[in-house]
């Protein structure tokens, strides 16, 4: 009797593994796959909520937790986490032994969990790649997991296309559209009374802002500066409600977390904030909101199916295929409230309701979950290099 095909699954972070949830239920419910889960960086740690917790609420067995995070987010501790990683994650897969490594992004903990693999020669497959975000290290990153990987699953055809420039056969470049689209269409989404209930916080009042900074990891010392710069714009909005979801560990990441902590503490009626507000809620704060804040890629990717406007602040998406309800400024006060201001004109409000979603309706998971039950492992370890012709 045939063995089921091990697929393992790895995951740093509470937004990734919202995007990887249906994949990872449907790789549990499938009686021809066995699932592995080794969970890493933000799940097990405490300032960021330990979301681990939330994976295992979910019903997933969790094989392996491989602690990387340090307690600093400086340049060095990062690289240091990532050599950590590399070294568990060397070992865990000896011990696991798995037949492809599922894995989503461009984070540090993903990129040490990819190089260990690609040493043990264990097939991988890369979900979100062939994206554009050159404010970051991430762009690196991202590309460099594209070359150690053998099956590719991307979220529109424009990246499809960059995946194969960077010499992936086109056979094992798969457009299933963005991941997180499937939660909008499949999660039951909270009433706003039962959304307001959830997070203790009345939503009535002026404008609706749900808030999302992360630090431009390529731009040195500039976290402070322009976080200021967005509650500085903020600031003038008073009958704003804002909820803020805090920046993941990244470069600089604790010092936008910190002003934001100020920013609540003095504005009490007016803000609130979380560590993780987790998929269910985040995507039903989007129903209630007038519009998405800062520079996150949920901005562009999940946001547009809920028609509403998405103000990307700076260059940490740059690059980017973007829907027409994305208003993009620079990180300076004046040019943020120009752009809520316009965001909030009739004018562009009525534009919202023809937006299309570039990154997809469907069905990704199931998509993925066919690719990964029939293609041939013993094939797909020597990889050729496509040239286009």
């Amino acid at each position: 009797m045939q063995n089921n095909r091990r697929i393992c699954v790895v995951t740093g972070t509470r937004a990734e593994y919202g995007l990887l949830y249906w994949v990872i239920k449907g790789i549990q419910l499938d009686l021809g796959l066995e699932l592995q889960l080794i969970v890493t960086g933000m799940h097990l740690s405490p300032e960021f909520g330990l979301t681990y917790k939330e994976i295992e609420k979910d019903g997933f067995y969790i094989n392996k937790k491989i602690e990387v995070l340090l307690s600093s987010d400086t340049p060095v501790s990062i690289a240091k986490s990532m050599g950590l990683g590399l070294i568990s994650f060397a070992e865990a897969f000896s011990e696991l032994q798995p037949d492809i490594i599922l894995v989503l992004g461009d984070r540090f903990e993903i990129f040490s969990a990819v190089s260990a693999a690609m040493v043990s020669r264990i097939p991988i497959a890369h979900c979100h790649g062939g994206e554009a975000t050159e404010g970051l290290i991430d762009e690196p990153i991202r590309h460099s997991i594209t070359k150690m990987s053998h099956i590719h699953f991307t979220s529109t055809e424009e990246y499809r296309k960059r995946v194969m420039q960077l010499g992936e056969q086109p056979c094992s470049v798969f457009n299933t559209g963005a991941l997180g689209i499937e939660n909008i269409n499949k999660f039951n989404l909270l009433s706003l009374s039962d959304f307001e209930e959830s997070i203790n916080f009345d939503l009535s009042g002026g404008l609706k802002l749900l808030v999302t900074f992360h630090p431009v990891t390529l731009e040195h010392g500039s976290a402070e500066m322009q976080m200021n710069e967005l509650l500085g714009a903020l600031a003038t909005y008073k009958d704003a409600k804002i909820i803020f979801t805090k920046a993941n560990a990244d470069t600089d990441g604790r010092i936008i977390n910190q002003l934001i902590d100020e920013y609540v503490m003095n504005n009490p009626k007016q803000a609130i904030g979380f560590t993780s507000l987790g998929q269910l809620r985040y995507l039903s704060a989007l129903q209630y909101v007038d519009m998405v804040i800062g520079n996150s890629s949920s901005g562009l990717l999940e946001v547009p199916s809920f028609k509403k406007a998405t103000i990307n602040i700076g260059d940490r998406q740059l690059g980017r295929v973007k829907a027409s309800s994305v208003i993009d400024c620079s990180p300076e006060k004046d040019a943020i409230c120009a752009a809520i201001d316009k965001a909030n004109s009739q004018e562009f409000k009525s534009r919202l309701v023809d937006v299309m979603n570039p990154y997809g309706s469907g069905n990704p998971s199931g998509q993925i979950l066919d690719v990964l039950k029939s293609v041939d492992l013993l094939k797909i370890v020597k990889k050729n290099f496509y040239n286009i012709k």
